[in-house]
């Protein structure tokens, strides 16, 4: 695979930091390009940046200057892929300009998540929604798109619901979120209403949580996406946890399943192993994207957070409901596989696909919004 140059969009926030340590060594992109606010534009990202994550800030990104976060003001040759982790009004404002003047936006904001032009995109469950860039009127003009992954809690979800889904159907779902600090960004949520506290309110995250599980699971055709027929309720809780978030699930399917038959659809879900892709390795891709702990007290962000790079869900705790047909329990890393790492795999895939070929389209040039591309 050619080595592609690659920007990113809010280089400093705690997802942007995720992207460069997971990029840095990345054996298909090179970061050439980071942007910020004004207030960080012109200076190092050394100088701009508090590095908070276990690994060391790159030497060669310490001394990278941000550009202007708009692409007619930057100084410096904006790469056709750029990754973007701005909050969502940000986002909102921004993403389009870029896809406009012919980037790739592979963006972790929520803004255009449920866009009815933008696909939402998780790897191993919907990669034919990628097909969808192709509808989107920046792509004729100039090339570009804007392509999405969901909320860090409905990726960990649907990746073991999927090939539930797939064998048996899936007719209702009751979620229970206990979802790390880290989830918040940095400062995030006070020490003083967190530290031996669990807060039962997230901003529309039981919203995003019902509605992208929905459109992930469902299909795609020329006339646009169509939700799977499932009932979610969620309730979603922030608790004193760093990294990783835990589900608690109750499923109604609507074909009988035995333990062994969830067990089995788990283990047997490989969909990017050696399926459509020539054999090619995505770097980032879980083997096993679901792995099942058959521990009582098991998965546990200590015990269980980096299973698969960070990139696989952790299941547990299979059992009947008394209420629904199953329940279980669930661990995925949200800054991970929730964030940075699902945009990267995304990223992975469109290269594949060869979506990152733009010989066909006018060089970068100034952006203009799409009036298509209009916010959920």
């Amino acid at each position: 695979m050619e080595r592609r140059n690659v920007g990113i969009l809010g280089a400093t926030g705690m997802v942007g930091q995720r992207f460069i340590q997971l990029l840095e060594n990345h054996p298909w992109f090179n970061i050439t390009w980071l942007a910020a606010s004004d207030r960080s534009a012109g200076k190092t990202y050394a100088e701009a940046c508090a590095w908070r994550l276990d690994t060391p800030l790159p030497k060669r990104i310490a001394g990278m200057v941000l550009q202007p976060n708009i692409p007619e003001l930057s100084t410096s040759e904006i790469p056709r892929v750029i990754f973007s982790s701005v909050d969502a009004p940000i986002a909102r404002e921004l993403e389009p300009l870029f896809a406009a003047a012919g980037c790739a936006v592979i963006s972790n904001s929520s803004a255009f998540r449920m866009a009815p032009d933008v696909p939402l995109v998780v790897p191993e469950v919907n990669a034919d929604h990628l097909a969808f860039i192709e509808q989107q009127p920046t792509r004729k003009r100039s090339g570009g798109y804007i392509v999405t992954n969901p909320n860090c809690c409905a990726i960990g979800l649907v990746l073991p619901l999927a090939p539930l889904e797939a064998r048996f159907g899936i007719d209702k779902l009751f979620v229970s979120t206990l979802q790390a600090v880290s989830g918040a960004g940095y400062p995030g949520v006070a020490s003083l209403d967190i530290l031996g506290n669990v807060i039962p309110y997230i901003k529309n995250e039981e919203e995003k949580l019902q509605e992208e599980v929905a459109k992930l699971l469902g299909t795609a055709s020329t006339s646009g996406f169509e939700p799977a027929p499932l009932t979610l309720s969620a309730h979603c809780n922030r608790v004193a946890v760093v990294d990783g978030h835990t589900e608690c699930v109750s499923i109604k399917l609507r074909k009988p399943a035995t333990h062994e038959q969830i067990l089995q659809a788990w283990a047997e879900f490989q969909p990017l192993h050696g399926q459509g892709l020539d054999g090619l390795h995505l770097p980032s891709a879980p083997l096993y994207p679901v792995e099942y702990a058959p521990e009582d007290t098991r998965p546990q962000p200590r015990l269980d957070l980096m299973r698969g790079n960070g990139m696989a869900t952790t299941v547990g705790r299979l059992r009947p409901c008394s209420l629904f047909d199953w329940k279980f329990t669930l661990l995925s890393h949200n800054t991970i596989r929730g964030a940075a790492g699902a945009a990267l795999l995304n990223a992975e895939i469109l290269a594949v696909m060869g979506k990152f070929d733009f010989r066909a389209y006018p060089p970068i040039s100034s952006g203009e919004k799409s009036a298509t591309l209009v916010p959920a």
